[in-house]
């Protein structure tokens, strides 16, 4: 019986030193466009601090944040986002990570059927007859002269590029025009000071938005629509990028993913690194360019 009672004492104790975390997401079936909340409590904080994903940043890509806001004191942490979708499926929210003091609360993952409530057999019924309406020169010149000014501009700014492609200067090599661009971009993200803020989340966004629109330019690679687990198989099987520049985007890239979902929570000197590894990528990815060029004359 001492045991019993040790063994409930020390449950009972725990329970009330640690902190409890609970959410609850309203609905699980939703219209397109139809607002949702996804409400999120920690309790018993002990003045401990919370660690978590930005406001308006907290669910994925397809889930559209319409308001996000954040209760907290010395207690308790309440955290209520509401969002919309706007396409059909079944959505999931996956396990939400919060840091409370030395220790990682997660919570519960969440799916979401999306539904288009508008059927296809619904008749629309016209609320008037229509009306015949004799049209005459003008009124046809009126209704469509912008429509024929436009052509005519369209086709004036063709014979315009086809004029200045063909007699003018020589353009600098796109792939230093690319890495110079690139260049700036990453020195303009050092100077917004994420990495000194610990903001990881924007960090990461913006860092890897740069890496795609780069790899699109300079390698001639989709990666601006392709999800990160194809864009890494179709790089492996290009071989347009040597296997150390791929091997520091695929490491950048996948850490970038799971700091967008929460999962993962880099310091300052795992940012610095991979932004430093990014850069240099970039300076010398002209090697690249200049053996896909060899290999293609072979």
């Amino acid at each position: 019986m001492k045991k019993i009672f040790l063994l409930l004492s020390f449950l009972i104790c725990a329970n009330l030193f640690s902190q409890l975390l609970s959410s609850n997401l309203e609905k699980k079936t939703l219209a397109l466009g139809e607002v949702n909340r996804l409400v999120i409590k920690i309790d018993n904080l002990r003045s401990k601090s919370v660690i978590a994903a930005q406001k308006n940043e907290l669910l994925p890509f397809h889930f559209e944040e319409v308001k996000d806001s954040i209760g907290i004191n010395s207690s308790s942490y309440e955290r209520i986002v509401e969002f919309a979708v706007y396409e059909e499926g079944n959505f999931k929210i996956p396990e939400l990570e919060f840091k409370v003091g030395d220790k990682i609360l997660k919570t519960i993952p969440y799916e979401v059927e999306v539904i288009n409530t508008a059927k296809k057999e619904d008749q629309i019924n016209d609320i008037m007859n229509n009306k015949e309406v004799n049209l005459e020169a003008a009124d046809y010149w009126d209704l469509y002269k912008w429509y024929v000014l436009s052509a005519l501009a369209f086709i004036a700014l063709i014979i315009a590029v086809v004029i200045l492609l063909k007699y003018g200067r020589k353009s600098k090599d796109p792939a230093i025009v690319a890495t110079n661009q690139t260049l700036r971009e990453l020195d303009s993200l050092k100077k917004k000071k994420y990495i000194e803020e610990g903001n990881y989340r924007s960090f990461y966004v913006e860092l890897i938005d740069i890496s795609r629109k780069f790899i699109t330019k300079q390698y001639n690679i989709p990666a601006d629509v392709l999800l990160t687990d194809d864009l890494i198989s179709l790089m492996k099987q290009n071989n347009t990028i040597s296997p150390e520049n791929e091997k520091i985007v695929e490491d950048v890239f996948l850490r970038g993913d799971l700091v967008k979902f929460a999962k993962t929570f880099p310091d300052q000197e795992l940012m610095q690194k991979d932004f430093g590894e990014i850069r240099d990528w970039v300076k010398r990815s002209s090697k690249d360019i200049e053996f896909e060029n060899l290999r293609k004359d072979v």
